[in-house]
């Protein structure tokens, strides 16, 4: 499979950026996150949950582009999302599976550097990717949690996703 800077095609003529269908674009990290930063704690927390539930459909729709590349095996398409991360600006990823649980570490993610100091965690984004990712892991709907951020102090920005249990 290529890597996702391989496969993006930049259009000049158009103005787009495009891996396959999917249209990207660049933003600074402060820009995007300033918007959430900028407004009171009720209205943040809605937008951040929006941002995290709209990222899980898009992510979903990634995540199962790059199954149909080549990363149809769970192992393959974690590291399919591994790799692609960095590509994307979107940090460090390292993944850890065991006991039913998906596991990420993200060093130097652009949400928490975008925001800066909070006293909530911030990378909404990350948590609907990994969410995304982890269905397809597990083979059933997942939920996920940032359970560290940098931009509360901790030296890396770490979430756990398990799959939902019946009931739930």
């Amino acid at each position: 499979m290529r890597s996702f800077r391989e496969r993006l095609a930049f259009d000049a003529a158009t103005g787009e950026i495009r891996d396959e269908t999917r249209r990207y674009m660049l933003i600074r990290p402060e820009a995007l996150m300033g918007i959430f930063a900028g407004v009171d704690d009720d209205a943040r927390a809605a937008a951040l949950a929006a941002f995290e539930r709209s990222v899980f459909v898009r992510g979903s729709n990634s995540a199962e582009a790059y199954r149909a590349m080549g990363a149809a095996e769970a192992d393959a398409l974690i590291e399919a999302i591994r790799a692609s991360a960095p590509e994307l600006g979107w940090g460090l990823w390292r993944f850890e599976r065991g006991d039913g649980r998906l596991a990420l570490t993200v060093r130097n993610s652009p949400f928490a550097v975008g925001f800066g100091r909070s006293e909530t965690p911030v990378c909404h984004a990350i948590t609907g990717m990994l969410r995304a990712v982890a269905g397809l892991v597990f083979g059933r709907p997942a939920v996920s949690r940032e359970i560290a951020c940098a931009a509360c102090g901790a030296d890396a920005c770490r979430f756990e996703a398990a799959p939902v249990e019946d009931g739930r």
